[in-house]
């Protein structure tokens, strides 16, 4: 950092120069020095110079700032004004704007700083409807992301499995070598097996220049909506990449803080809305790399914190933490369906949410639901109110068709399902068990009970939901004999809690 960077930092510093008599909070990373000056943020960028980044001149640091605003601008429009130049004035005093700048700096709104998504699941937990928003906008995020070219992308990644595990390998002093060897070895393998569905995702147009730092810090609630911010920059490779890769990030960061539900309802929540969800369920089989590597990338860059700073012990602890899951993402774990079943109002989404999260390989299994596929066949949004045409006997064979095809999909990646519909006749129990039967995947099926007069009650409480039953609904479903019932028979007048348990030991997942 030269005196002429440590006049502008002065100079943004200042209260005066923002006309505020309250002070500048000043934030610095190793790349930029940030200021927070009332409703505004001024980042400049560092004259440095990194492998991966070079900031070393005026100009080069020009185009940074540019770079800054071009990719987040369209994440967070009203968060990236622009980029002003600091110049230096006649009588030598700096200023905003001129013709010959000796800095540039990107100029921000400044937000709540206590309410991106890190603070606020701290502090009060993410909600379901966060979740849903937090999900859609990582769909919107990938939706108007350019295509790339999938080939390039897809040998560079390889080349950052590589790297990444080489540097683990190399920090004897903070991974187990033999553990690190595993490690390494099994992530050059995953890599070999899945190169070739990854060739096939990037020629689907799945590769794109996407946010690439998609973590819960960098994601913010502005007016009560989850905006991204701080996209990667400065590295269109980092960028450039599968939109699962993408995403791996975020439900990464979400099951490492322990926040093992909101990772699968996230995932969840993404895929209903991602209107290519055929593709999405068959991509699930790249989800162990993914996963695995972005918290293996996570634990190299801590070991080499622990390594330049001090050998700061807190450093040492979070790089074993990253290293321990990146080895769970990657270890098999056997694929299973379970089917839950019953009238309307028994409380099967419910359970079924409440058992997703809880088997099969991280983030846990994916919950396909009857109300959700209706309504995605009909057009509609999932709280909007079909007509009867919605529920004819040959939509409900093509809603049923489309989970057992999704379920298929989703076990013949890897991960486990959860079916989440009426299955009222024998004929529709039967044809879902069939599915894992032909997988050679374990099943169960579950099937909820509860007095008629209890489900009427509780649908005429439901709120934002999108199943459109009624108490007409249910007394019809009452009405019609659903035949003998071999599934494993639950109270639904208990407590989720109760009968995840009861769920979990009927399909031998019990501790």
């Amino acid at each position: 950092m030269g005196s002429g960077q440590d006049a502008v930092f002065a100079f943004l510093a200042d209260p005066a120069t923002h006309g505020l008599s309250t002070p500048v909070e000043r934030i610095d990373t190793n790349a930029a020095a940030v200021f927070l000056a009332g409703p505004d943020v001024y980042k400049v960028k560092r004259a440095v110079r990194f492998p991966f980044m070079d900031l070393s001149t005026l100009e080069k640091r020009r185009a940074a700032c540019e770079a800054e605003i071009r990719v987040n601008r369209p994440y967070a429009p009203d968060l990236y004004i622009g980029v002003v130049p600091i110049c230096r004035g006649a009588d030598g005093a700096l200023r905003f704007g001129g013709d010959e700048p000796v800095e540039w700096a990107v100029h921000l709104r400044r937000f709540d700083e206590t309410r991106t998504l890190d603070r606020v699941a701290e502090r009060d937990g993410l909600n379901p409807p966060l979740l849903r928003d937090l999900a859609a906008a990582a769909v919107d995020s990938h939706a108007q992301a350019e295509r790339r070219d999938g080939a390039t992308a897809t040998e560079a990644l390889g080349g950052v499995v590589e790297e990444t595990v080489s540097s683990l390998v190399e920090q004897r002093a903070i991974f187990d070598p033999q553990q690190a060897a595993t490690f390494a070895e099994a992530m050059r393998e995953a890599f070999a097996s899945l190169r070739p569905l990854l060739l096939e995702r990037g020629a689907q147009g799945y590769v794109r220049r996407c946010h690439g730092d998609l973590h819960l810090r960098n994601i913010a609630m502005i007016e009560d909506t989850p905006v991204l911010f701080d996209a990667i920059e400065f590295d269109e490779s980092i960028a450039t990449i599968d939109i699962l890769y993408d995403l791996a990030f975020l439900l990464m960061d979400l099951w490492e803080r322990d926040l093992h539900q909101e990772a699968n309802v996230v995932l969840n929540r993404y895929l209903w809305k991602s209107g290519t969800i055929a593709d999405d369920l068959k991509g699930l089989a790249t989800l162990p790399l993914f996963l695995a590597l972005r918290a293996a990338v996570r634990a190299k860059i801590e070991a080499l914190r622990f390594v330049t700073v001090d050998h700061d012990s807190e450093a040492s602890r979070d790089a074993r933490r990253y290293f321990d899951h990146a080895r769970t993402f990657l270890e098999p774990v056997p694929a299973r369906l379970i089917a839950i079943g019953g009238y309307s109002g028994t409380g099967k989404t419910s359970l079924a949410r409440s058992v997703a999260w809880r088997f099969g390989r991280p983030p846990g299994a994916i919950h396909l639901r009857s109300d959700i596929e209706r309504k995605r066949l009909m057009g509609v949004d999932e709280f909007d109110r079909l007509p009867p045409a919605g529920y004819e006997p040959e939509v409900t064979e093509q809603v049923f068709a489309a989970l057992r095809d999704q379920a298929g999909t989703a076990l013949s990646a890897g991960q486990s399902v959860v079916v989440d519909a009426v299955h009222k006749t024998p004929e529709e129990r039967r044809l879902i068990a069939d599915v894992a039967e032909r997988l050679g995947v374990p099943f169960t099926g579950l099937w909820l009970t509860a007095p008629v007069e209890t489900l009427i009650g509780r649908i005429a409480h439901r709120r934002a939901d999108a199943s459109d039953a009624t108490a007409a609904v249910v007394m019809l479903q009452a009405d019609q004999p659903s035949g003998d019932i071999e599934w494993s028979t639950i109270d639904a007048t208990r407590p989720v809690g109760e009968n995840t348990a009861a769920a979990l030991r009927a399909a031998g997942l019990a501790p």
